[in-house]
């Protein structure tokens, strides 16, 4: 058998060795980077808690058969019926799904007492006559099926080779954030990127549906804040909202692939559409233009109206009645035209109207400086240059028993430029390589301040879209980066560069089977 487990920082291949140089024939240029030959196993991503190879596998062909367990579970049912629909579409293969789980084929296990997997791992057991996938929930279920994608070629059938994997995630929280405020992007290119994240076990949608360019989503109590707001974005294009029907449509689907969608009401900074929408809003009762810049910092609710409250309970009741996920983001940051005590006071009455709606809040890390309430998670998008005073803030936040989501724009913001040669993006947090991405640990990152590991419920990368209007810049920006984000949440950890770009580099043949526009980083061996 061979054995693949993080310990200390390093995947040890206990086995065939591994070599990187160059093949005779091959381009042996003085600093060529060249690909390194990987089993399937030791090409997962992210990386498994721990992996054996051996033995013979289980040949994919015409009679393989999806088989969901005894029982009669619905809901495994469906991720049978979802994992055979995407292997039909790599391997050309019928996969009917049936019930029961005697005779050859995938078979699908729940046992709530499987042992080292959590509500999320799985265990993946290959011999000659099929793979068996446990867990103790259909989420573990899910993300089995993930591997077992990867175990096969990306496209045709193939062999799922002898082995086993008892896989776990590290943090809960594992997530991508889209703003379609800046540019507005349709629900069927936003589940495109829901398959994109959730095959590499991400967990949440962060949906930055509002802000001074656009509104996104219809609310029936105040129209015009999608039928005016949502008409414009920045550079003056046609902008464009979701329904209610499609906002609850890619719900659904993001649920079907175990990823929670967690929407975001920016406020009461980053309201210009608002405002441009309802004069009433106004402090002085007169609406504003809509704005098509990308400057911040410029817009507030009037904090001293009572009409603004009602209208953030109006909007964020509505939402929260069409959200199944825990989570509401009410924003906070950026508020530079809310004096500080009325930001403290209008972000006491936000959160309380979250709670009343029965959500958690979620808000980025500037709640620190006012009043978190209990239970609120802070989002944390700071970068080496942010003042000491606003972490120590963080830091307090944490001790005092309120979860973290890092997302420090200098590590995970995706819209930040690779290299100066690359485009579109920004560079205001600097430059964004992809192993600046993924070589940090989440659990020690905010040490220095006083955050401690326990305090850290997972990371978030998100993807800011001032300069980014398509889907082939927004999938560039993303890619490779997102697979980073999504090994430094699930995988045991410490950070392995050396053997992650050759995982990454694994993954080529499976991006351009799915036709998704990737960066193809320099220090990366893609052959």
């Amino acid at each position: 058998m061979r054995v693949l487990r993080r310990t200390l920082g390093t995947l040890l291949f206990l086995g065939a060795a591994v070599s990187c140089a160059p093949a005779p024939g091959d381009d042996a240029r003085p600093g060529a980077v060249r690909p390194a030959v990987l089993a399937p196993y030791e090409r997962l991503l992210p990386a498994p808690a721990s992996a054996r190879t051996g033995g013979t596998g289980y040949v994919f062909g015409a009679g393989t058969v999806i088989r969901t367990g005894p029982g009669g579970d619905e809901e495994v049912r469906g991720v049978g019926e979802l994992l055979a629909e995407q292997l039909r579409t790599s391997s050309g293969l019928p996969l009917p799904v049936v019930g029961g789980s005697e005779g050859d084929g995938v078979r699908l296990l729940l046992d709530e007492g499987a042992e080292g997997v959590g509500d999320e791992g799985y265990r993946l057991e290959s011999g000659p006559r099929g793979v068996t996938l446990t867990a103790r929930t259909p989420a573990g279920l899910f993300h089995a099926g993930q591997s077992l994608r990867q175990l096969l070629p990306a496209s045709g059938p193939g062999t799922v080779p002898g082995g086993e994997i008892t896989d776990a995630p590290r943090f809960a929280y594992r997530g991508a954030m889209l703003d379609i405020a800046r540019h507005y992007f349709t629900v069927e290119q936003v589940k495109r990127y829901v398959d994109q994240i959730s095959a590499y076990k991400v967990n949440t949608l962060h949906l930055h549906l509002t802000d001074d360019q656009g509104w996104r989503i219809a609310v029936d109590g105040w129209p015009r804040l999608a039928e005016y707001g949502g008409g414009s974005e920045v550079g003056g294009g046609p902008g464009g909202y979701w329904t209610k029907d499609q906002y609850r449509d890619l719900v659904a689907y993001a649920a079907r692939r175990y990823v929670d969608v967690v929407p975001e009401i920016d406020m009461p900074g980053h309201v210009n559409a608002a405002l441009a929408s309802y004069a009433e809003l106004n402090c002085d009762g007169k609406a504003p233009e809509r704005y098509t810049g990308t400057k911040v910092g410029f817009s507030s609710l009037c904090v001293g109206k009572e009409r603004t409250y009602e209208f953030i309970d109006e909007v964020l009741g509505e939402l929260a009645a069409i959200t199944p996920g825990r989570y509401l983001h009410i924003g906070g940051d950026e508020a530079h035209s809310t004096p500080a005590a009325d930001y403290a006071a209008f972000m006491d009455r936000a959160q309380e109207v979250v709670g009343r709606h029965g959500k958690t809040v979620v808000a980025w890390h500037q709640l620190a400086a006012a009043r978190p309430a209990p239970g609120a998670v802070l989002q944390y998008w700071g970068h080496d240059r942010t003042p000491d005073a606003e972490k120590t803030a963080v830091a307090a936040a944490a001790k005092a028993g309120h979860p973290l989501i890092l997302s420090p724009a200098d590590r995970l913001y995706l819209d930040m430029k690779y290299d100066v040669t690359t485009g579109p993006g920004l560079n205001w947090a600097g430059f964004v390589p992809v192993k600046r991405a993924y070589d940090w640990n989440p659990g020690s990152y905010l040490a220095a301040s006083g955050v401690p590991q326990s305090a850290v419920l997972g990371v978030e990368a998100p993807l800011w879209t001032e300069t980014i209007a398509t889907r082939s810049d927004l999938e560039f920006m993303a890619f490779p980066r997102i697979l980073g984000l999504a090994e430094l949440g699930w995988s045991p950890g410490p950070a392995n560069w050396p053997s992650y770009r050759q995982r990454l580099a694994a993954q080529a043949p499976r991006l351009d089977a799915q036709d998704t526009t990737y960066y193809r980083a320099p220090d990366v061996p893609w052959g």
